[in-house]
């Protein structure tokens, strides 16, 4: 497809044109959003496993990113189903599980996981500076991809700074272990330096940039082409997610 990753042993998905990339997984995100309709649930399903098998991600990596949000959805699939509701289906004790609770779990469910599996696929393996710039292209503001750069590169730069506070506390004894007014106190403080450091680095940052010009040369949108292969895929992906609209 584009010429961005021309090495052989690159996955599908990620030889399209990432400018075409991100809106192919806006107009799916919204398609898959718009379902009302358990029918809808196998279509998303397969869906989202084809995309997955194509992007080459590998299955342990997936489910690294999935644990933590998982916790959220988890705990609504327990709780909707005993929402509201009134067909019921199973009675345990004072709970009453209904049907609608339990569809309204399931399509959330669904649609949380294929929406948020489809966004790593289509976005986990490409390097986040060009995740922005294919944003900026598509019409995002320069000054808005700017801070989105710095903030990817100084939050990197605002861990290490915190590790080492941390490590400098607990050498002089600190363990903040213990739920207490001193506790609260130390990291109080702690977080008040960080985000001084934070605001000192960035005001420097800034005035170094205006030194160098920032702000009087227009920003570039980017070196990206699509090929005849990329808009046909885009088109493909636009016709999925009318049918997934009116199907669902």
């Amino acid at each position: 497809m584009s010429h961005q990753d021309n090495r052989p042993d690159a996955a599908l998905l990620y030889r399209w044109d990432p400018r075409l990339r991100i809106v192919a997984l806006l107009l799916l995100a919204f398609a898959f959003s718009s379902i009302k309709e358990l029918h809808a649930i196998p279509a998303i399903t397969a869906l989202t496993l084809f995309f997955w098998v194509i992007s080459g991600l590998p299955a342990r990596r997936l489910w690294h990113r999935l644990r933590y949000p998982s916790l959220l959805i988890v705990l609504l699939a327990v709780t909707l189903p005993f929402a509201g509701g009134s067909t019921p289906l199973l009675n345990l004790g004072p709970l009453t599980m209904t049907q609608e609770g339990l569809e309204s779990a399931l399509l959330i469910t669904a649609r949380f996981y294929a929406i948020l599996i489809l966004a790593l696929c289509f976005l986990g393996s490409t390097p986040v500076h060009q995740t922005i710039r294919a944003f900026q292209a598509l019409g995002l503001p320069g000054i808005m991809a700017d801070i989105a750069l710095l903030m990817v590169r100084y939050l990197e730069v605002l861990a290490q700074d915190l590790q080492r506070m941390r490590r400098s506390m607990q050498v002089r004894g600190y363990q903040g272990r213990a739920c207490s007014w001193k506790t609260i106190r130390t990291t109080a403080l702690l977080t008040g330096n960080l985000l001084l450091r934070s605001y000192e680095r960035a005001d420097g940052v800034y005035k170094a940039m205006r030194v160098r010009g920032y702000g009087h040369k227009r920003p570039t949108r980017g070196g990206f082409s699509a090929t005849m292969a990329d808009k046909a895929a885009i088109a493909a992906v636009t016709v999925m997610a009318i049918g997934l609209t009116w199907f669902g």
